[in-house]
């Protein structure tokens, strides 16, 4: 169906459009960074990501990679002709990312240097006595008892060794006083 007269426009040039950044984020779409940076840097981008990860020795499709076996029984076996592997030209890649994935994971959870400073002030003052605790002055959030025990328990699951250091620091200063 035809538009209708004087409804078709023409078309202007758009000057107050930055062509260079327009350009940029037009390459940055079609070629997405690569995160990992032993990949990236062994990347090349005259090849097809097939051929890019297969000479750095990694699987495309990791169903095709390790197949799962037919459970079912055949009566005739036939000897299976296995693919030639492909050429690992950049093993290094390889090896980078097996040799960081074989380092230890680093403990990211730790608690924030209030609560530890607000867990020590408590037990320092009344010891095992949470609903002394919980009429505490520094309580501004005004938790419960159980909320406070619950608190004192995440810090000695946390720290275990500065939990026991600090008792034996608040041992030492009672038998000091008497």
């Amino acid at each position: 169906m035809p538009k209708a007269k004087g409804k078709t426009r023409r078309q202007k040039f758009g000057y107050n459009v930055n062509r260079k950044r327009l350009n940029r984020n037009a390459r940055r779409k079609a070629a997405p960074r690569i995160e990992c940076s032993h990949i990236r840097h062994a990347w090349d981008h005259a090849k097809s990501v097939r051929q890019n990860l297969a000479e750095m020795g990694l699987a495309v499709d990791p169903n095709r990679a390790v197949p799962l076996r037919k459970r079912k029984v055949k009566a005739m076996e036939v000897d299976i002709e296995e693919r030639p592997k492909e050429l690992v030209r950049k093993p290094y890649v390889l090896n980078d990312l097996e040799a960081e994935a074989s380092l230890p994971e680093k403990k990211g959870n730790t608690l924030s240097r209030d609560l530890i400073d607000y867990v020590r002030h408590m037990v320092e003052n009344h010891g095992e006595d949470y609903k002394a605790m919980a009429r505490d002055e520094k309580n501004y959030y005004q938790d419960t008892p159980k909320q406070i025990r619950n608190k004192i328990n995440v810090y000695k699951r946390f720290y275990p060794a500065e939990w026991q250091d600090f008792l034996d620091s608040l041992q030492k200063s009672k038998m000091e006083v008497e």
